[in-house]
């Protein structure tokens, strides 16, 4: 060693012996005149250290930032309180580096002041910290050019003192400073109480990161993982083995995630109660039935969206689905009719309530009906983009289900009015609601009125975008359906006041919400005739569109609808006549009003507008013309419209937050 250093006297180093660069003397951190610490070479600090003169000589001023990061680690950890070390975060990024990989359990709970109390007062104050940092209060969601490791650190410090991270959302990725599995790291040492975690389009991050939370973040209860190709099933494995309160899983095109993975949690958490997996190509048969057959008497809600199942897989869940109540099924190509008639003799889902299949052409009326027949206690039902149902398949399907309460039917174009009218039929007592979305096979045929009782049950009705339906469908329905209070009739142009007007007289228990959007043809007679025996009950009226409703209908709406909250005349023929009707009437207190694409609503309409700001929420004042003026709202709310020409997109304004 003599040969290595260079002493200058007895008891001290000499200062040249080791480093004779005047730039390297900083390594050498001063302790006092007869010790020094020798340190490695490490990069330079970025904290410039000052030169202090004294005794003849200039002494360089040391920073911390010198010391390595283990020492840095071992300061840190000593540090009492959770406020401390955010102060701490805050200096630099190499110090929250060093914070953010300390445990939790690893901080130190002896201070100085705890020397002067008793053993039970440290323990309880230190129980007592535990618990409030680790309830998992805070929820912290990061999206875009936000999603950074640096973020997810400064997260994990900051909310260990202020009630725990519990649930973290983290959406897309930064294509500079992405997020990576060194943030999920540093969530895991400083979050154990996290239990709820979201992972939306995160390629950097892969089985390392999910271990970590596997590994620390024991009370997880919520998975959700959506676009993550590099995690496989090494990842859920650990998740699963680590995560036994595992309660909901979803998976969306996680293209290594398979079989294995689903077979691990299926038996290792005993407490699933949701599972959703979309266009997960490696799952098939066998990761389906293993995981529904380990925990069948509990998993509830269970979604499987484009993935390559055959019907073995609709075979284990009418077998095996003991406690599903809720059951999704879309896109599923090789599932064949065959499939679905073996769900529903499997007489295994006897508690499920609500059921959505789309867009599988295995669904056929033989297969409905066995459904019909294997689901005593459905209730709600809707069928999506299913081309091989036809009336008779429909009607046997209702006749089965007799606890049903909503029938949602979207694009089945073999669905004709004989379908409707047998719906409303055999429905029972029980059927509430009734949906008809885009199906082109509803047209109006001329059978005469249908020998069948009224449906007294039938609360909410609605046939939107189905162009053949018209004014003899309408009239029927208005005769089967007098306890109607939500209708929704959007989209269709053919309708007239002939057809809609015996539906509205027929309406014993007062409409409620009413949908006219797009019926061109309807005028203010229709409007005036709700107004005058719906006025009492009537909350929410859309008639944007119906381009011959002028003030008339207005000034009808304003004198008898004292409850309507919620009204859209967008595109239709008012004027500002009709905006200071609605002002002036006594007990209208609208809230949310739309006036959009009304080329007569000038200006002049300011004061009604004025007045009506007393009780506005929401406010659609869309036109082509420019509108240069300023309103202030009375009460508590104000609003200013600049001087802009609003000619490209409609300007909603929510004046709850204009204050």
């Amino acid at each position: 060693m003599s040969k290595l250093l260079g002493f200058s006297g007895k008891d001290d180093f000499c200062p040249g012996g080791i480093y004779t660069n005047p730039k390297e003397a900083g390594l050498l951190l001063s302790l006092g005149r007869h010790a020094d610490v020798l340190f490695p070479p490490r990069k330079r600090s970025r904290i410039s250290a000052p030169f202090i003169f004294s005794g003849g000589y200039f002494e360089k001023e040391v920073s911390i930032n010198v010391l390595p990061d283990e020492c840095l680690f071992e300061i840190f950890k000593r540090i009492p309180g959770g406020e401390e070390r955010s102060a701490c975060a805050c200096v630099s990024k190499r110090w929250l580096n060093v914070l953010s990989n300390i445990n939790r359990d690893e901080f130190s709970s002896n201070t100085t002041n705890q020397s002067f109390k008793s053993q039970d007062e440290v323990s309880g104050n230190k129980a007592e910290d535990q618990e409030v940092e680790g309830c998992g209060y805070l929820s912290r969601s990061l999206e875009g050019k936000k999603a950074t490791d640096v973020r997810l650190a400064a997260i994990a410090v900051g909310t260990a003192s202020r009630g725990g991270l519990g649930k973290l959302m983290i959406r897309g990725n930064n294509s500079v400073r992405g997020v990576t599995n060194l943030g999920l790291k540093a969530i895991s040492h400083g979050c154990p109480s996290l239990r709820v975690l979201s992972l939306w389009n995160m390629s950097s991050i892969g089985d390392e990161g999910l271990c970590e939370i596997a590994n620390r973040c024991r009370l997880l209860e919520k998975l959700d993982l959506s676009r993550c190709p590099a995690i496989s099933d090494k990842g859920l494995i650990a998740i699963a083995k680590k995560c036994p309160n595992l309660t909901d899983v979803s998976l969306e095109s996680c293209s290594n995630i398979g079989n294995e993975g689903l077979q691990a949690i299926g038996q290792c958490c005993p407490n699933l109660k949701s599972i959703s997996i979309k266009n997960c190509h490696l799952v098939g048969d066998q990761g389906i039935a293993s995981l529904l057959s380990s925990i069948s008497y509990v998993l509830t809600k269970v979604k499987l969206q484009a993935l390559t199942i055959s019907d073995v897989s609709l075979a284990v869940i009418g077998h095996y689905g003991n406690a599903v109540t809720d059951l999704v099924l879309t896109s599923l190509s090789n599932v064949t009719e065959r499939g679905f008639w073996v769900m529903g003799n499997g007489q295994g889902l006897q508690k499920l309530k609500s059921f959505t299949v789309t867009s599988c052409q295995g669904v056929t009326d033989t297969g409905l009906e066995a459904v019909g027949k294997g689901c005593p206690n459905l209730k709600q039902f809707c069928l999506r983009k299913c081309l091989f149902v036809s009336d008779s398949g429909l009607v046997s399907f209702c006749k089965t289900a007799g606890s049903l309460e909503s029938l949602h039917l979207e694009e089945c174009h073999r669905i004709t009015q004989f379908g409707l009218f047998g719906v409303l039929s055999t429905g029972g007592s029980k059927l509430k609601s009734l949906a008809f979305v885009s199906c082109l096979g509803l047209k109006d045929l001329n059978f005469g009125s249908p020998a069948v009782s009224p449906c007294q049950s039938l609360r909410s009705l609605s046939i939107c975008s189905c162009p053949g339906f018209g004014n003899v469908g309408l009239a029927l329905l208005g005769k089967l359906c007098p306890q109607l209070q939500h209708v929704d009739f959007s989209g269709l142009e053919s309708i007239t006041d002939v057809g809609f007007l015996p539906l509205v007289e027929n309406c014993e228990a007062g409409l409620v919400k009413v949908n006219l959007s797009g019926c061109v043809n309807l005028t203010d007679k229709v409007v005036s005739s709700m107004a005058d025996l719906h006025g009492w009950t009537m909350e929410v009226l859309n008639l944007e569109g119906c381009r011959l409703v002028s003030d008339a209908g207005l000034a009808a709406i304003a004198g008898n609808c004292t409850l309507l909250s919620d009204l859209d005349v967008s595109r239709c023929a008012i004027t500002n006549f009709g905006i200071a009707s609605l002002a002036h009437a006594d007990q209208l207190n609208l809230q949310i009003l739309s006036v959009s694409g009304c080329p007569l609503v000038s200006d002049k309409s300011l004061p009604a507008l004025v007045k009506m700001g007393q009780t506005l929420l929401g406010l659609n004042l869309f036109t082509r013309e420019k509108w240069p003026f300023t309103i202030l709202f009375a009460g508590f709310l104000s609003l200013e419209i600049c001087s802009r020409g609003w000619d490209q997109s409609s300007e909603v304004i929510d004046l709850s937050k204009v204050m």
